[in-house]
Order: structure tokens, then C-alpha cells, then sequence
């Protein structure tokens, strides 16, 4: 089959392969899927750059869509054809979706519903279910506020989406007008240029000088200096999945002591068995129902990949960036 793998880490251009290696064979409860497309994600470009390989070889990526071909013993044969999206697919393992066909074990292959393309599978198990975590982890937001760090990110863009399902009112930090329009057209209502004005400040002018109820946040690093402003109301809940800067970040103590906050950090590839099967059948009734609006924002072939992994360091476009197999 073919396949894109690297040795070791390092640019894209210096350390992508592309070529030709053995298909895998499903073993007990596992399956074989003949991959459709691959996601590429931030994650995957750190991965490659920095994480020491746990492997000779690395095939990376995480995230993916397709067919399933074949099932190993324990698994019912039902299952043959089925379409499917795949979800950590390298996390932990060597063998990810960068490939025509993985062996994955058979819960990590969810079902794709006829309504998703493969294109927006691949989409699915890092933006989407960071997203819908981030959302379950701030409770009840029905007739409240939530600021969504990013909006028009692609973890951002589907977490706005699902703050809306719940019943909330979201405001989000943009960094231009351009992803202002993408975040707006999802149902955002107030976009906060973080670059060229205060976000406390606005918020406190949008909420009465209140504060947000929730706050679901992609930089831990920048976003965490604002809550001693009062950008947080009391008993709030700060959401986070990332960091610009994963080193140790200051914070002032007493403000969040006194406003009663709670800090919820999560890592998408090490949910508890109860979170997982909560977020994916969550995000599949969304799929089955057609409430979700994805951005594909560019797809490039297998043999491409170097040049899709600069594109997303480069942060070249607005949306998910797809492999196509």
C-alpha cells in the first residue's frame, strides 16, 4: 500500500516520505480501513517536528475517513463496507492515517453517516470532538454567555456551533475581519479583534461588566492574563485545550479565588471511557441531523503532504486541511 512515514523529526520537506510499504492485517477485535482521507492538525506538525518517535517509522496523522474492508476474529462481519471516521488513529502507536489502509481497533472506527463526506470525516476527530468536549466540560450554557477563544479556528469554528446547539449566546476572538465573517456566519454574535483592541475591556462593555459565564479556550498562555480583569464572572468555567506556550504561565491567585472559578483542561487523545462515548455519540446525532457546518478549506494529495503540513504550520488557511488517498 502506500504511505507517508518519517524517521525522524524535523521539516516536512527534510524528513516526509512517500512510498510503498506491507498492508496491515486486522487482528482480534480490530479492522482494516481502506482510508478515503487523512486530517492533518497542528498536533501532527508538532508531532513530527518535536515528539521522539516511539517507532523506526512514523505514519502520521490521527484523524481520517473510509471503508472498512476487512474485520479480525471478534468483530462482526456485518461491519465489511461499512463508512466510517477514525479517531486517534496515531496516538500512541506508530501507524497512523497518512496511509491507504489502517488496522485500528474496532471502537475507534465510529460510524459516517451517508450525509458526511469523507473530506469532512477527516475533520472530525480532533477539531469536533476537542470541540464538543470543551462545551460538555462548561455544564449548562442554555441562556448564557460563552467566549470561544478563536472562533473561526477549526476547533473554535465547530465549538461556537455546538455552544448555539446548547442554547447559548457566544462571542469570539477573531484575528481579522475575514475569519470575523466565518465565525459570524456559524451564528457568532460579537467578534473581538484580539490583536488591535482590548478583549477585557470588551467584554466587560458586552456583559454589563459582568463577565462571561464560560470561556472555551485554545491559549492558555495569552487568554489566562485577562481573567484577574474580570473577564470571567463568578463561579465561571475556563475550558482549555492548549497553549501557545506549554511552559509555566503566571496568574493571579486572589481573582480567582474570590470569583469562585473553575479550571477545566482536557487532552482530546486521553478522555475517560465515559467522555469518549458520551462526545461521539453527541457529535454523531449532530452528523445524522445535519447541524454541523464543516470547512474543508484545502485538500492535497499523499504525495503532497510535505506541502499540506507547511500549509497548517503556516497557519495558510482558514479551516481543515485534508490529505486525499
Amino acid at each position: 500500500m502506500k504511505a507517508a512515514w518519517y524517521t525522524q523529526n524535523g521539516p516536512a520537506k527534510d524528513t516526509l516520505i512517500v512510498g510503498e510499504i506491507g498492508t496491515p492485517t486486522p487482528g482480534p477485535g480490530q479492522v482494516l480501513v481502506k482510508l478515503k482521507t487523512s486530517g492533518v492538525n497542528p498536533s501532527d506538525v508538532k508531532s513530527r517536528l518535536t515528539r521522539p518517535l516511539n517507532a523506526p517509522f512514523i505514519i502520521p496523522h490521527s484523524d481520517g475517513a473510509g471503508i472498512i474492508e476487512a474485520v479480525g476474529p471478534g468483530v462482526n462481519q456485518s461491519r465489511i463496507g461499512e463508512r466510517v471516521w477514525i479517531w486517534n488513529g496515531q496516538w500512541g502507536r506508530p501507524h497512523g492515517t497518512a496511509s491507504e489502509f489502517i488496522v485500528i481497533d474496532e471502537y475507534q472506527a465510529t460510524h459516517l453517516p451517508d450525509s458526511t463526506s469523507f473530506a469532512e470525516g477527516a475533520c472530525l476527530g480532533i477539531p469536533a470532538l476537542t470541540a464538543l468536549q470543551a462545551v460538555n466540560l462548561c455544564g449548562d450554557i442554555k441562556g448564557k454567555t460563552v467566549l470561544v477563544t478563536g472562533a473561526a479556528s477549526s476547533v473554535g469554528h465547530y465549538a461556537a456551533q455546538m455552544c448555539l446547539l446548547a442554547g447559548a449566546k457566544v462571542i469570539g476572538t477573531v484575528g481579522s475581519e475575514e475569519k470575523a465573517q466565518h465565525a459570524k456566519n456559524v451564528g457568532v454574535s460579537e467578534c473581538l479583534f484580539y490583536k488591535k483592541e482590548s478583549v477585557p475591556d470588551r467584554i466587560k462593555a458586552l456583559t454589563n461588566g459582568a463577565g462571561v459565564d464560560a470561556i472555551i479556550d485554545m491559549d492558555f498562555s495569552s487568554s489566562s492574563q485577562w481573567l484577574a480583569q474580570g473577564i470571567l464572572r463568578a463561579h465561571g468555567v475556563f475550558a482549555c485545550y492548549g497553549s501557545n506556550h506549554p511552559g509555566d504561565v503566571s496568574i493571579s491567585f486572589r481573582p480567582l479565588l474570590f470569583h469562585s472559578v473553575t479550571f477545566k483542561f482536557f487532552l482530546i487523545y486521553d478522555l475517560t471511557a465515559e467522555d469518549r462515548r458520551q462526545t461521539l455519540t453527541q457529535l454523531n446525532q449532530m452528523l445524522d441531523r445535519g447541524l454541523l457546518k464543516h470547512t474543508v478549506a484545502q485538500t492535497f494529495s499523499l504525495s503532497a503532504i510535505a506541502q499540506s503540513h507547511l500549509a497548517v504550520e503556516e497557519g495558510r488557511y482558514m479551516g481543515n486541511v485534508v490529505l486525499e488517498l
